[in-house]
């Protein structure tokens, strides 16, 4: 691999408690590779979500069609575990209810936490998984500080590149970053589990992926699929990139469900192959109304897809190599020297 093909780090791109009203905090569990993350608005926020992939792992992701009542969220849950890590979004609940924040019903305040998860059990002993512990400990955690990145909270889990298998598959990792335009700002955070490689969306160069027979350089699966190599998969359903798109501009319900769903060109730019049968892709957003301007839709689109494709590139720059008895991952900094720009 020439000098010139190697992908250079990115520099920091702000995060996604850059948006007012967004907190975020991070449960990683010691016993092995995964957790949950939860981003939280206290206030509520204008919701909507777009799921892309044909695997996905999902809670309370009805409630956010625009032809449907309730209009404001409180979290939102990102968790590893597959679908037991839903019940992460449960102890968001908990936390939340103590709180005192929530739709409230008359007789009591109900929080709204849709939630989305994405498989790493194939990771360490499947038998522990993120649960409602997890997440109200991811809770208590939560603050506007920028979040830590890379194996952490529902990245901590997270693997890249099984087109080939996971043998020659890399670590995935967490990441944020945020745009501001004028007086609004998006944020987003991406937890990349993806079957596909990592793309630099500015260079087109594979970040982090399938890697070659010899496990010392990346394939770049597109071409390698595209001259005719086989794929070699794992289960269907085993793979998923999930995230919040964050927003301090006001929306209403259709204007968030539309954010969600543009912010997977994000994706598109960064991840490929994606939105795969494979995986189970699905965006959240979440507007806080809390800007004194709106850009418009058409720029807050541009800033959630740029947003997005940036925060799944840092998340695999954050990640570090995976070294467990049965399995050995190289991250991205191991197969790309770090050069900032």
């Amino acid at each position: 691999m020439t000098d010139a093909s190697l992908a250079q780090a990115p520099a920091p791109h702000g995060a996604i408690t850059d948006v007012a009203g967004i907190e975020v905090g991070h449960f990683t569990d010691t016993r092995r590779p995964t957790g949950c993350s939860v981003v939280i608005a206290r206030d509520g926020a204008v919701a909507g979500v777009d799921v892309r992939g044909s695997a996905p792992g999902t809670r309370e992701t009805d409630l956010l069609s625009p032809i449907n009542l309730v209009d404001r969220v409180h979290a939102v849950m990102l968790s590893g575990g597959s679908a037991f890590g839903l019940d992460a979004a449960t102890g968001a609940m908990r936390w939340l209810e103590e709180q005192g924040i929530g739709f409230d019903v008359g007789v009591a305040r109900v929080p709204i936490v849709p939630a989305a998860v994405l498989f790493d059990l194939h990771v360490g002993d499947a038998s522990v998984r993120p649960d409602a512990a997890a997440g109200y400990a991811a809770c208590q955690a939560a603050s506007r500080s920028a979040p830590a990145q890379g194996n952490v909270g529902a990245g901590a889990g997270a693997v890249v590149g099984k087109v080939f298998g996971m043998a020659r598959a890399m670590r995935g990792g967490i990441g944020t970053a945020s745009v501001r335009v004028g007086e609004a700002t998006v944020g987003a955070l991406v937890a990349c589990n993806a079957i596909g490689d990592v793309i630099d969306p500015d260079t087109g160069r594979v970040v982090a992926g399938a890697r070659t027979a010899d496990g010392v350089a990346l394939a770049d699966a597109r071409h390698a699929l595209l001259r005719g190599e086989a794929p070699n998969p794992l289960l269907a359903g085993t793979n998923t990139t999930i995230g919040v798109v964050a927003t301090d501009a006001a929306l209403t319900k259709p204007q968030a469900a539309k954010l969600a769903q543009v912010a997977h060109d994000g994706l598109a730019r960064s991840i490929d192959p994606v939105h795969t049968l494979s995986d189970g892709d699905t965006l959240f957003a979440l507007a806080t109304g809390r800007a004194s301007r709106h850009p418009g839709m058409l720029v807050l689109a541009v800033m959630a897809a740029r947003a997005v494709a940036l925060a799944t590139v840092q998340a695999v720059w954050h990640a570090q190599r995976l070294a467990l008895p049965d399995l050995s991952l190289p991250a991205a900094r191991d197969l790309n020297p770090t050069r900032q720009r």
